[in-house]
């Protein structure tokens, strides 16, 4: 039986070995993705969105904006926002959303504040939400990770979807030491300023699969 050479059998480990790491590469770098991601795709100009989670990967998130009426066709849940939309200090964030089509689960929407980070892993914001089965819920995000702080709860004054558009107005509105939490003229929680999240950015949040209408989103600071 005729021998292989040593240095040809070293030769040929040494291309394996080369083109198992180069096979490798794609995978690893695939995985280094941030886990929450941004997306710009079909935003009016000025506009940005971070999409939840890996659904950020190969997603659109659309919106147009026709004078104050911003309309989201949200496929992933995300957040949409403009960078130079701060609120700091005492100030009031407010906007009526409008749910144009009705969805086979209750989707949550709504306003957020506190917002910080946004385009990196490490982004947080603290959210108010409400969906079509007449309940509010408020969260803060961090990392991309929700925690719950007022878990779903009736609103008795939130009107429900009846197959036409009907708005909510929501605002948060943040005075010395608290931030007041409010559906129409009513105030549903508040709780101190620290546990809300320092200032920052503001922006909407709306669930996946609805097709939103926001009227009149402003931030305005207190004297």
């Amino acid at each position: 039986m005729r021998q292989i050479p040593a240095a040809i059998l070293t030769a040929f480990a040494m291309a394996c070995s080369t083109a198992e790491d180069q096979s490798a590469a794609p995978a690893k770098a695939a995985q280094a993705q941030p886990a929450t991601a941004t997306t710009e795709t079909d935003l009016p100009a000025g506009w940005k969105a971070r999409v939840d989670g890996t659904a950020a990967q190969g997603s659109v998130a659309r919106a147009k904006l026709e004078k104050d009426s911003l309309t989201v066709s949200s496929g992933p849940a995300a957040i949409y926002y403009k960078p130079d939309m701060k609120a700091e200090k005492d100030y009031t964030v407010s906007a009526a959303f409008s749910q144009l089509k009705p969805t086979t689960e209750p989707q949550p929407y709504g306003l957020f504040i506190a917002g910080a980070d946004l385009e990196k892993d490490t982004g947080r914001y603290t959210a108010f939400l409400v969906r079509g089965d007449g309940r509010y819920q408020i969260a803060q995000w961090t990392g991309g990770v929700p925690k719950v702080i007022v878990d779903w709860t009736v609103a008795p004054q939130m009107r429900e979807p009846k197959g036409v558009k009907t708005s909510n107005s929501l605002t948060v509105r943040a005075l010395q030491g608290a931030v007041h939490f409010l559906i129409g003229e009513k105030e549903v929680h508040q709780m101190p300023r620290s546990n809300a999240g320092p200032d920052g950015v503001a922006g909407i949040r709306v669930g996946r699969g609805l097709n939103l209408q926001v009227d009149n989103l402003s931030v305005k600071k207190f004297p």
